[in-house]
Order: structure tokens, then C-alpha cells, then sequence
């Protein structure tokens, strides 16, 4: 009878197959807030994406740079600005509004229906991180977008200049005219990205974000054709567009073109707290998210 072979317990074989240890800088908050921010700005101009990606935003650049360059042509020809500085702004409105109705989207409700957010969320990112990253990427945008080309009107108006006070007024002009592209940037972001928080779907997002600057339409204009003064000049205060082109009265402007009286302080507060209210809800918005 064969002897049995003796029983030897399982092992195994440890192929080395060249993993190694990160051994290098384990980079902290700060630098993946800037990386998120940097990221999130060249998603907003579709850069490092398709190019169906881009055909939107590059579309509204190029509407309001030729924009800035036909009011530039004038200026120079006729020695006349058909629209100033600050009004500049103000004339585009709409244009701003599509511009955060297909940015926003991309930036925060594609992250919500891919369902990343745990993943950004289990790196020491924390979560008003990434809310403020992703809205200051969309105020950058904004203010690009308006900044350039009044950059292009400034510099076609300093150019044609016939002296450099002349030159010095202009800046004088285009100073005020950045902050009132600045406020609209803050403003116009600030509601675009809450309301795109709110939906995981992009095109819904986005249709929420025009109807956000729009269903207040009729109010205000129900409220303007009231007969009494007071309500007139308040009827802007429903109106995220209205609001901002309030403040630019009062502040940036001096023409009272909306007729807002003297309340543009009042605008200025409610602007203020339009701003405060929409950070405060975006970042309960994704506290909830988080725990959800």
C-alpha cells in the first residue's frame, strides 16, 4: 500500500508587478480648491472638452465681441459713444442670462447626475469648498465675458484720444464700468448656480435658470404701470435684472434711467442680501447632498 504524501497548507506567490508608494508632496485644501476652481473656469469656456461643448459659450463671446467691436467703429468714426461704459452691461442683460443658464448647468447639476460629489467630498475638500469653487468659477466667467470686451471699447477710446486727459477720462469712465460688470458677474452667478444646484438634469437646469431671471417679468411690469410713484420706483426690486440695473443707477450711472428715486440704498441692501441668501442656500444645498 503507497505510502500518502504528506499535506501542505495553501500559500501563495507575491508577483511584484512595479507598484510603488506615492512617496512624493501630498498637496492639501488650498491646492485642490484652486485645482477644482481652475478646472470648473476652463469648463465654463467648454476648454479641454468637445466641441459641442464649446459652440455656446464661444457663441455669446463672439455676439458681444462684435458687439464691443461695432461700438468701438463708431467711437472712433464719429467721436461719439453710442452706449457708455456702464451702460454696456445693461444692454447685453439677456445675453448674460443664456451665458449662466448653459454654464451653471455644466459646472454643478453634470456632477449631481454622475453622482461624483462622494468622491470629490472623500478628499479633505470640504463642502462650502466646493460650492465656492464652483461659483467662483462662474464670476470669473461672467466677468471675462463682459470685462474683454470692454477692454477692447477702453482701448479703442484711448487710442482715438486727441490728449492724455483725454486718455484719463476714458479711464475714469471704464474704472466704474468693471466694478458694475463685476456686480452683475456676483449677482447674475449667484442665482444661475443656486437654482442649477437644485436639478441633476442640465436642460432643466437650465431652463430654471431663465425662468429664475424671468417669471418676476410681469410682476414688475403689473407694478410699473401702477399709478403710484412709490411702487414705480420699487417694482425693480423683484427682478435680479432690474435690482443690478437699480444699483447701477445709483452708483455707477447717476441717470435714474429706471427710475428708482431715492432708493437706490435700498437697492444696495437687497442686492447685498439677494447674494448673502443665495451663498447661504447653496451651501445648505450641498450639507444636504453630503449626507444624503
Amino acid at each position: 500500500m503507497p505510502t500518502p504524501e504528506p499535506r501542505t497548507a495553501p500559500g501563495g506567490v507575491i508577483h511584484d508587478i512595479g507598484y510603488q508608494r506615492y512617496e512624493g508632496p501630498r498637496l492639501g485644501r488650498r491646492h485642490i480648491f484652486g485645482a477644482l476652481y481652475l478646472h470648473s473656469l476652463r469648463t465654463a469656456f467648454g476648454l479641454g472638452r468637445s466641441a459641442k461643448a464649446k459652440i455656446f459659450p464661444l457663441l455669446i463671446m463672439s455676439v458681444i465681441g462684435v458687439v464691443a467691436v461695432v461700438l468701438t467703429a463708431i467711437r472712433v468714426q464719429t467721436g461719439q459713444a453710442p452706449v457708455s461704459y456702464a451702460q454696456f452691461p445693461e444692454t447685453l442683460t439677456i445675453l448674460i442670462v443664456f451665458f449662466c443658464a448653459a454654464v451653471s448647468p455644466e459646472l454643478v447639476s453634470r456632477d449631481l447626475q454622475n453622482g461624483v460629489l462622494p468622491l470629490y467630498f472623500a478628499r479633505p475638500l470640504e463642502r462650502t469648498d466646493y460650492a465656492l469653487a464652483k461659483l467662483g468659477a462662474l464670476v470669473t466667467a461672467t466677468f471675462l465675458l463682459l470685462a474683454v470686451p470692454l477692454t477692447v471699447m477702453f482701448a479703442g477710446a484711448a487710442f482715438s484720444a486727441a490728449n492724455l486727459s483725454g486718455v484719463w477720462r476714458e479711464f475714469g469712465d471704464y474704472l466704474p464700468a468693471l466694478l458694475y460688470a463685476g456686480l452683475h458677474a456676483v449677482v447674475f452667478s449667484s442665482v444661475a448656480v443656486l437654482v442649477a444646484s437644485l436639478v441633476k438634469r442640465r436642460a432643466v437646469a437650465a431652463a430654471a435658470v431663465v425662468a429664475a431671471f424671468l417669471v418676476t417679468t410681469p410682476v414688475q411690469g403689473v407694478l410699473l404701470v401702477l399709478p403710484y410713484q412709490t411702487t414705480s420706483e420699487l417694482s425693480g426690486l423683484v427682478n435680479p435684472a432690474s435690482l443690478v440695473a437699480g444699483v447701477g443707477d445709483w452708483l455707477f450711472e447717476k441717470s435714474n434711467v429706471l427710475g428708482i428715486g431715492g432708493f437706490g440704498p435700498l437697492y444696495g441692501l437687497v442686492t447685498v442680501a439677494l447674494v448673502a441668501g443665495c451663498v447661504a442656500l447653496l451651501f445648505a444645498r450641498y450639507r444636504k447632498v453630503a449626507r444624503s
